[in-house]
C-alpha cells in the first residue's frame, strides 16, 4: 500500500536540494547522486511542498502517527479481503516501523478502528530497519508453529520522508533523500492446520554480524532520525553473504540453482549489485527487486514484502528465497515454497 502522493525523482529533488544544503555546488552533486540511483518515482507522506514547513520532531512525529495508522488500515484491510479473512480472525499482530514511534504502538490503534478482538496478541517492533519485513515473516512463521489453528499478521509501515535533516549536507544524507520512499505492507499468514493458498514457510535464519553497529542505522538526535548509512553494506553482503546462503539452503538440501524466485530487499543499485555478485545469480535474477526500486524507491521493512507481492503468484513446486539487511548489520534469509492447491 502506497501513500496517494507520488512525484518522479527529479520533482523531490528540486523540493529537498534547498532544504539540505544552500550551497548551488552542491545542489549538482544532490542531484547526481539521486539520478544515479535509478528511481524514477516515489511516494511521500505529504503533499510534496509541505516538506518545507515539516517543523519540529514532534511535530513530524506527530503527523508519522496519524499518516501511519491510516495506511496500515488500508494495508490490512486489503489483505484480509485477499485471504477471505475479516479482522477478528487475527490471533498475532507484528507491527514494524523505523521511521516513527507511536505508544500506545499503531497495531494498538487500529485494534477497535478495525475490529480486531480484545484478545488479540501484539508484538509491536522498532530498530530492525529495513531487515524487518523478511525478519517480521520469520517471526510470525515461528509463532505459528506453535499455534497451527490460528492467524497472524505482519503489518510494516515506513514514512521516511518524515525523517527529513534539513541542512544536513552529509554523504548519508543526500544518499537517503534519494533513495527511500513511503509505504506499507500487510502480510496475512496461517498454521499448517488451516492451509491457504500461497507459499509456504520452509525455513528461516538470521544472522547478526560483529563489528558492524555503525555501518546502517539512525542516530536520534534533536531533531529526530539522522541517518547513518555507509559504503560497509556491500562489503559486509561480499564478505558474509555467500557462506550464509549456501548453509542455509545447504542445509534443506538445495543450492542455488534450485531457487527458482528470488525477493532481494531493494538496499540501492549497489547493494542489489552486491547481492547478485556475492550469490553469483544469473542475469535477470533480481529483476523484480530493480523494477521495484525504480517504481517506488526503497520503502525500508515494507520493500521486501512489496516485492513477494509482486512475484506472489508461481508456479507449483517453485522454491523461493526471500532475504533482506538491517541495522545490526542483520540479515534474515526465508526459503519459501509453493505447494499446489488443493
Amino acid at each position: 500500500m502506497l501513500p496517494d502522493y507520488s512525484y518522479t525523482q527529479s520533482e523531490i529533488t528540486a523540493v529537498l536540494a534547498p532544504l539540505i544544503t544552500s550551497e548551488p555546488k552542491r545542489h549538482a552533486v544532490l542531484s547526481r547522486m539521486h539520478t544515479a540511483t535509478g528511481i524514477g518515482t516515489r511516494h511521500t507522506a505529504l503533499p510534496i511542498e509541505a516538506y518545507r514547513d515539516l517543523g519540529t520532531f514532534r511535530e513530524s512525529n506527530d503527523t508519522f502517527i496519524r499518516v501511519a495508522t491510516d495506511l496500515a488500515e488500508r494495508a490490512l484491510t486489503t489483505a484480509l479481503a485477499d485471504a477471505g479473512l475479516t479482522a477478528a480472525d487475527i490471533d498475532f499482530v507484528l507491527f514494524t516501523s523505523v521511521t516513527g514511534i507511536s505508544a500506545p504502538s499503531i497495531d494498538a490503534l487500529l485494534i477497535a478502528r478495525l475490529g480486531m478482538r480484545p484478545d488479540v496478541k501484539r508484538l509491536p517492533s522498532y530498530g530492525l530497519g529495513c531487515v524487518a519485513g523478511a525478519a517480521g515473516i520469520a517471526r510470525v512463521n515461528d509463532y505459528l508453529v506453535g499455534h497451527p489453528t490460528e492467524v497472524g499478521v505482519l503489518l510494516s509501515v515506513e514514512l521516511c520522508s518524515l525523517t527529513l535533516q534539513r541542512d544536513d549536507a552529509s554523504m548519508a544524507n543526500f544518499v537517503a533523500t534519494g533513495l527511500f520512499g513511503d509505504g506499507a505492507a500487510a502480510v496475512v499468514m496461517v498454521g499448517d492446520a488451516r492451509p491457504e493458498p500461497g507459499p509456504r514457510v520452509v525455513d528461516t535464519r538470521s544472522y547478526t554480524y560483529p563489528d558492524t553497529e555503525e555501518t546502517i542505522g539512525f542516530l536520534v538526535g534533536g531533531t529526530g532520525f539522522e541517518i547513518l548509512l555507509t559504503a560497509g553494506v556491500a562489503d559486509v553482503i561480499a564478505r558474509h553473504f555467500p557462506g550464509n546462503a549456501a548453509s542455509f539452503l545447504g542445509d534443506n538440501g538445495i543450492a542455488i540453482p534450485d531457487i527458482g524466485a528470488w525477493f532481494a530487499h531493494p538496499g540501492g543499485p549497489r547493494v542489489l549489485e552486491a547481492f547478485s555478485d556475492a550469490l553469483r545469480l544469473p542475469d535477470g535474477a533480481l529483476a523484480l527487486s530493480y523494477d521495484s526500486l525504480a517504481r517506488v524507491g526503497n520503502l525500508s521493512s515494507a520493500a521486501v514484502l512489496h516485492i513477494l507481492s509482486d512475484g506472489f503468484a508461481q508456479p507449483a513446486g517453485t522454491r523461493g528465497l526471500l532475504f533482506a539487511l538491517g541495522p545490526g548489520v542483520s540479515a534474515e534469509f526465508v526459503l519459501l515454497e509453493w505447494e499446489p492447491q488443493a
